[in-house]
């Protein structure tokens, strides 16, 4: 049983990094359609009233975000190797580190993505109120992307749903590893019983 548990835990260690990767890479890519399709309908960047696009604003808006988006998700990264520097993968009876680990990492990627998740959500719906009748017109003159996909806001679904079951997974995990430990305790009490 101890084994199963410790194979696990050393599974959900690698997606903790993993996850996390997955989040910086999303933060770097989320403007790419943004930015192909939006930033050259701003005649003037210094005043962001001078567009041929209305609604166009939203890639300027989104660079707030965007920047906290990537702090956080860099976070994540570093609470993911805090569980390998406490040894978390591969501890048979965990300390107090590696449940102060475990906690900061549930606890942050669970608060990011559901932080992230409101801002992405309002934003993509001011995506959908560009002007898009006018940014094909942009798109065709000066010859740009254009695009109506909503992919790169839709996909958070997917990029933070991960890193809520390599959480839960974590938190489930910590739980069996707590039970375990009570029964070697259990069984070591009863041979010293035994001999004694």
């Amino acid at each position: 049983m101890y084994k199963k548990q410790l194979t696990l835990q050393k599974i959900l260690c690698i997606l903790a990094i993993a996850s996390s990767a997955v989040i910086f890479i999303y933060a770097l890519g989320i403007m790419t359609d943004l930015y192909d399709t939006l930033y050259s309908t701003m005649r003037n960047p210094a005043d962001l009233s001078q567009t041929d696009v209305p609604g166009s604003i939203v890639y300027y808006n989104m660079q707030p975000f965007n920047s906290y988006f990537l702090r956080c998700s860099i976070i994540l990264i570093l609470l993911a190797c805090f569980l390998f520097i406490t040894n978390t993968h591969i501890r048979r009876k965990y300390y107090i580190g590696n449940y102060v680990a475990i906690a900061a990492f549930v606890g942050a990627n669970l608060y990011i993505a559901w932080d992230c998740h409101q801002y992405i959500e309002a934003y993509k719906d001011r995506f959908l109120r560009v002007d898009f009748e006018a940014l094909k017109g942009h798109a065709e003159m000066w010859k740009t992307a254009y695009t109506e996909s909503t992919f790169w806001f839709d996909i958070h679904y997917f990029v933070f749903g991960l890193s809520i079951l390599v959480s839960l997974g974590l938190v489930a995990c910590t739980i069996w590893k707590i039970k375990c430990m009570k029964e070697e305790a259990k069984l070591i009490a009863e041979g010293k019983e035994a001999t004694a």
